[in-house]
């Protein structure tokens, strides 16, 4: 299902006004990346509000990517432009301390570390789904964009979306595996994809 175009429009909007076609990013601009990183989600058949995170997902800055577009104090802007689920979504996403998380994600026990707040909870399977799937489009936008993060990280993100594959879409397991699965580096011990990436 496609993202109603209005909502869409009301993101990119906001997102050019706080300068996000400014921000250099591979492959180009944050905002060229958002949009690319909301295209692959549409492609692997994500409901309009993961569409939505995926092409708001930096806002708040990241664990990897400490650029904030906009505080936490102004998350109401953006639920005005793309609706509280996919906000929360985006906030979601946001605030996932990756190291302390992402590891046991798949886990349905498992803990979601908040890294703004330093709490930990255990999310539903919905979270946890679109948390694996944003992930995905993410770090494969990055891995198809530039030759040297593929190399540099490839294998570590296959050995990641691996473990994630029970919360992944077979869509976007199988770009996994096609754009991942030919890295030759090795797998390191640490996780750590996405250092300096949203």
């Amino acid at each position: 299902m496609p993202v109603p175009p209005a909502a869409s429009d009301q993101a990119i909007a906001l997102l050019r006004e706080l300068g996000a076609a400014e921000v250099a990013h591979p492959g180009g601009t944050l905002l060229a990346h958002l949009q690319r990183v909301q295209e692959q989600l549409a492609a692997w058949g994500a409901r309009p509000a993961l569409q939505l995170a995926g092409l708001c997902h930096a806002f708040y800055g990241t664990d990897g990517f400490p650029t904030a577009l906009l505080p936490l104090e102004r998350r109401a802007e953006l639920a005005a432009a793309i609706g509280a689920e996919a906000e929360a979504i985006v906030y979601f996403y946001a605030s996932c301390d990756r190291k302390a998380t992402y590891p046991t994600l798949a886990d349905a026990d498992a803990p979601f570390r908040d890294r703004f707040t330093g709490r930990a909870r255990i999310p539903e399977p919905q979270p946890r789904r679109d948390i694996a799937e944003l992930s995905a489009a993410n770090e494969l936008d990055l891995a198809r964009i530039d030759p040297s993060f593929r190399e540099k990280w490839g294998a570590e993100l296959l050995a990641l979306f691996t473990r994630f594959r029970p919360l992944l879409s077979q869509r976007a397991w199988s770009s996994c595996h096609a754009v991942l699965g030919g890295s030759g580096s090795p797998v390191r011990s640490q996780i750590s994809p996405g250092e300096a990436v949203p």
